[in-house]
């Protein structure tokens, strides 16, 4: 450690990794990520799962390269004319030059007259640009020359797709110019020195560029396609841990400055100092991340290994490229508040070192207004639901929802959005049956055929992806099932968001345990102790459950969303356990360092009074980049930005700052069970003077 240290700070040798960063930098932007189009996010289920067979089953049929645009008219709900049904014929004529067999079959009119639908069958696009110029195209046909009053909609699987792409359109560029506008003014703020911020930003800039090439290459490696979803939250969380990991370094050089005359040994110094809890806590979201990577869903597996990647890029700049960096310039960096050798530090003054003293007096008072304060936010998450419709997922209501709402109002709900059932050929008349039988059904109609295998679509009574339909798809699969000699399986919309439901339960269900259990080593290797992780461990659990219950409160009583969506809890949960115990380790290995000489009470006030400020400021800054996703007009992302900010502001102001220093002085030396923090000598110069600071 000391060699590299050193290799990184001195004179002769600190150029080197700026030169190395620089030609690597060049080296990868130049290859560039390898992805040629943008992706909207996709299914990702296993294919094992059902509704999958019979996405992979429809393959072999002949309309297996195709899709559909639905484009819903209708006048408000008054009754549609005669001028008004014929130029809906005459449109879909005008369309039957983009539709695949250049034909678009006559509009289906609903028993009200109210609305029509027309169907037009078209080619898979897989870039979303052009895609979306294709939807442009249909809109504008379709719009025009009706008569007044008459408009048309685009929904349907074609409508939904190019509205989520639409989401994701240049959100890469809107997500960094937020975040990095919300990174500056925080630095800005922090440091109150007009150029000293620059610094870490370039650096952590360069890594998160550096981080979407890299690992949309690893994710290609390993067979995975990374969306825009999964890119964005990359890119908030490169940059918010990369500048927290910056934020560490650069408070530490600070006060090694107030000892060390040179620069450059401080720096090392500052290294040696932070370089293993920086390590400690990256590892350990990196390890957190990497779990993902057991999921059943390609989605989570996507966002594990780009943002393992993304974290050790994050980690490997802030340790090598960034301390080079500092020490390229003198003192003057930190201008107006530059650090004098011999200026008092922050150890034994300030209103960190007030407050921990303070809490060291009423420990007991303290914790336990600390559990009541996360037990009471906590039980708005026992009122939680889970789950959120296609037409739920938006922050503003695109098109293709409004033209979904049309369809289920006029025609029977499932309208449009039928159950696909694939089933052998010769027996399809038995399944035709069965399934007319099943309660939830409105109609049944056979589809498409190879000779071996049959597509037949069935329309349910209740609205697309409800606990009706899902009843409905449930029965529907038991009793096909049961068909001799059929092999009937059920597919479609709402078959395929009941195996996304299952797949992420069974997700969440592994991968949380397998998430405690390695944060929990960690914190057992790094502090040589069962006690210490045991209690850090068990307050970012009850702080992520406080911050999911007063989200939902939020959600439900200002935002009005109806429920979280299915992947919500594990990616907030993830984000606020690694990222929490980011702050412990920051805490209690600097309480660790500084009770070999003066205690365990000491030492955790003067670990406070030194990291109280850089772990406020750098938790209000992750708190804040997260929030940058709700930018983003999709619910998902909004969610999981609004739980793991409040929960960040809830682990660095309430639990670090009070709750964990509270348990410390509560336990004592047992903190540190089974090993010891201070040695014998240690413990005798600090009785009496360390159990209550002054």
């Amino acid at each position: 450690m000391r060699r590299l240290t050193t290799f990184l700070t001195a004179r002769r040798t600190s150029w080197v990794p700026l030169v190395l960063a620089l030609l690597f930098a060049g080296g990868v932007f130049a290859l560039g990520s390898g992805a040629t189009d943008e992706t909207a996010p996709g299914v990702g289920l296993p294919d094992s799962a059902e509704s999958a067979r019979v996405a992979a089953a429809q393959d072999s049929l002949p309309g297996a390269d195709t899709t559909s645009a639905l484009l819903v008219f209708s006048r408000d709900g008054d009754e549609l004319t005669d001028a008004d049904l014929e130029a809906i014929t005459a449109a879909a004529g005008d369309l039957a030059e983009l539709s695949t067999d250049d034909f678009v079959p006559p509009p289906t009119v609903s028993d009200d007259g109210t609305a029509a639908i027309l169907a037009v069958p078209l080619d898979v696009i897989s870039d979303v640009a052009e895609q979306a110029e294709r939807a442009d195209e249909i809109r504008s046909i379709a719009n025009a020359d009706l008569p007044d009053g008459l408009s048309a909609l685009l929904t349907g699987p074609e409508g939904f797709a190019v509205d989520i792409a639409a989401v994701f359109e240049g959100a890469d560029v809107t997500l960094l110019i937020v975040t990095a506008s919300v990174v500056i003014v925080l630095l800005l703020i922090t440091y109150r020195s007009p150029w000293l911020w620059l610094v870490p930003l370039i650096v952590v800039g360069t890594a998160d560029g550096l981080a979407r090439i890299v690992a949309t290459r690893v994710a290609a490696a390993a067979g995975i396609t990374l969306d825009a979803s999964v890119t964005g939250i990359l890119s908030v969380l490169v940059f918010g841990a990369g500048t927290n990991y910056a934020l560490l370094l650069i408070a530490r050089y600070r006060d090694e400055l107030r000892l060390e005359p040179d620069r450059r040994v401080a720096m090392a110094r500052a290294l040696r100092g932070a370089g293993p809890a920086i390590l400690a806590s990256g590892g350990t979201v990196v390890l957190a991340l990497l779990t993902l990577l057991f999921a059943q869903l390609e989605g989570n597996r996507a966002l594990g290994l780009a943002c393992a990647t993304g974290v050790v890029i994050a980690m490997a700049f802030a340790l090598l490229v960034l301390p080079a960096a500092l020490v390229l310039f003198g003192r003057g960096l930190f201008w107006p508040s530059v650090p004098k050798v011999g200026s008092e530090g922050s150890t034994e003054r300030g209103v960190w070192f007030r407050l921990g003293s303070l809490v060291s007096r009423k420990p007991v008072v303290v914790a336990i207004i600390g559990a009541l304060v996360l037990g009471g936010l906590a039980l708005g998450a026992t009122q939680v639901r889970v789950g959120l419709a296609q037409t739920e997922r938006f922050t503003t209501v695109p098109e293709a929802v409004i033209g979904q709402e049309l369809i289920a109002e006029a025609f029977p709900a499932g309208s449009g959005s039928p159950a696909v059932v694939i089933a052998n050929a010769d027996s399809v008349d038995d399944v035709v049956a069965a399934a007319e039988d099943v309660p939830g059904v409105d109609s049944v109609r056979v589809g498409e055929s190879d000779g071996e295998i049959t597509q037949i679509d069935v329309v349910l009574d209740s609205a697309a992806e409800t606990e009706e339909s899902f009843e409905t798809v449930r029965a529907l699969r038991e009793t096909l099932h049961e068909v001799p000699s059929a092999d009937a399986i059920v597919g479609g919309l709402d078959a395929q968001t009941l195996d996304v439901n299952a797949a992420q339960q069974a997700d969440q269900d592994l991968v949380i345990p397998l998430i405690l259990a390695l944060v929990f080593l960690v914190l057992v290797i790094l502090l040589r102790a069962l006690v210490a992780p045991v209690l850090l461990l068990a307050t970012v659990v009850a702080s992520f459950f406080a911050s999911l219950g007063a989200s939902w409160l939020l959600f439900t009583s200002l935002l009005g969303f109806p429920a979280l969506d299915t992947n919500v809890v594990l990616f907030s949960f993830l984000f606020l356990v690694a990222l929490g115990v980011d702050y412990n380790i920051f805490l209690v290995t600097r309480a660790r360092e500084e009770a070999l000489g003066h205690g365990t009470r000491s030492g955790m006030v003067r670990a406070l009074a030194a990291t109280g400020g850089v772990i406020t400021s750098a938790g209000i800054l992750l708190a804040a980049v997260f929030a940058v996703l709700g930018v983003l007009p999709l619910i998902t992302l909004t969610q999981i930005g609004i739980i793991v900010c409040i929960g960040v502001l809830l682990d660095t102001l309430l639990v670090r700052t009070l709750i964990v220093p509270s348990l410390a002085f509560l336990t004592g030396e047992r903190f540190w069970w089974p090993g010891r923090a201070i040695s014998v000598a240690a413990e005798v110069r600090t009785t009496g003077s360390a159990a209550r600071p002054q």
